[in-house]
Order: C-alpha cells, then sequence, then structure tokens
C-alpha cells in the first residue's frame, strides 16, 4: 500500500490526518499563453495556423481569405471572393512553401470559395451605458410601486418596479419552476 509524502500528513493523536497537497505555484498568464502557442504547434492545430496567417498569406490576401480545416496534413483555406480564390490558386505554390518553412505540417491545400457570416454592428459601450435604464441622470428618480422606494425612472418603464424588485421576482419564479418540476415528473411518468 502506498503512503502519502510526509508533506501531506499530520498527525492527530496515535492517528494521521490526510491533507491535501499545496497547489502549484501561480505562473505569469504570458508562460501560460506561450505554453499554449507550442502545444498548438507541436500537435499540428489549426489555431496555429490562423496565429501566423497574416504573415504567411501576406497583407494583400490575408484579409480575404482564412483558414477553414486542417486534417491529415490537408489545410482548407476559404476565399470571400472568386477573384481571391483565383489569386489564392496562382499563389499556391509559394503559400504551401511558406507554410511547411513556418514548421506546419501542411501535405496539401484545398481552396475553395466560402462567404464568411456577417456579424451584426455591435453598439458601442459608451452607447449602451448612454441609454441603460438604471441611469438617473438620464431617466430621472421615481418611486417604484411595488416597494415604495426611490429608483431610475428607465427600471420602471422598462419592468414596471425597481431592479431590486424585479430580482426578487425572478428569484421567486426560479424557485416555484423548480419546486413544479418534480410534481411535473411525478404526472409525466403515471
Amino acid at each position: 500500500m502506498a503512503r502519502a509524502p510526509r508533506s501531506q500528513r499530520r498527525r492527530f493523536g496515535r492517528g494521521e490526518l490526510m491533507q491535501a497537497a499545496e497547489p502549484a505555484a501561480a505562473k505569469p498568464l504570458l508562460g501560460c499563453l506561450e505554453s499554449l502557442q507550442r502545444d498548438w504547434r507541436s500537435q499540428g492545430s489549426i489555431a496555429a495556423i490562423w496565429q501566423d496567417w497574416p504573415g504567411l498569406a501576406g497583407a494583400q490576401l490575408a484579409p480575404h481569405c482564412r483558414p477553414l480545416s486542417f486534417h491529415g496534413g490537408l489545410l482548407t483555406v476559404g476565399a470571400s471572393q472568386p477573384q481571391w480564390r483565383q489569386a489564392l490558386q496562382y499563389s499556391r505554390p509559394q503559400l504551401l512553401a511558406a507554410l511547411r518553412s513556418a514548421g506546419h505540417a501542411i501535405r496539401d491545400l484545398r481552396i475553395q470559395q466560402h462567404h464568411a457570416p456577417t456579424l451584426p454592428e455591435l453598439d458601442s459601450e459608451e452607447s449602451i451605458w448612454a441609454r441603460h435604464p438604471s441611469r438617473i441622470d438620464v431617466h430621472g428618480l421615481a418611486t417604484c410601486p411595488q416597494c415604495q422606494s426611490p429608483a431610475p425612472a428607465g427600471e420602471m418603464a422598462l419592468w414596471g418596479h425597481c431592479g431590486f424588485c424585479r430580482r426578487q421576482r425572478l428569484a421567486s419564479s426560479d424557485r416555484a419552476s423548480l419546486s413544479s418540476a418534480p410534481d411535473e415528473a411525478r404526472a409525466n411518468q403515471t
């Protein structure tokens, strides 16, 4: 039978108590990220190709094409428009050579048309905060009809009561739905 190291054992009366091992010393985040990048390279991950892509494809091609998948040494690259697909076809030998010289285990390169989904334009943090319902400097103060406390008028307009009352109402509805779930399960079994 194996024994725990002495640093994890403590005498207690006639016996011993086991204690958890000391946690490993904290490492700087930069070291963790560098370790992750090394792992990507050693495992042949597409993440390593994504990281190197702007330098490998060049300033002209990189914004219009992207690596899509990497399996068994076959890298699939998608181009946003037919003219960029043609440009990739023309520069295929140079791109393969650049990928291999960067240490990526690329056997072959497949180029295809790829229309990346357009992401919706997100509001800036400043614009979101400017219209936030909790801002009393924008919406003013009002009295909550439920708890009679002063609260931002924006919250009253949005929910009909203050944020604290809303939180209580949501918590009570969550508890009610959790307590009714076993009853529903029993009803479904019969």
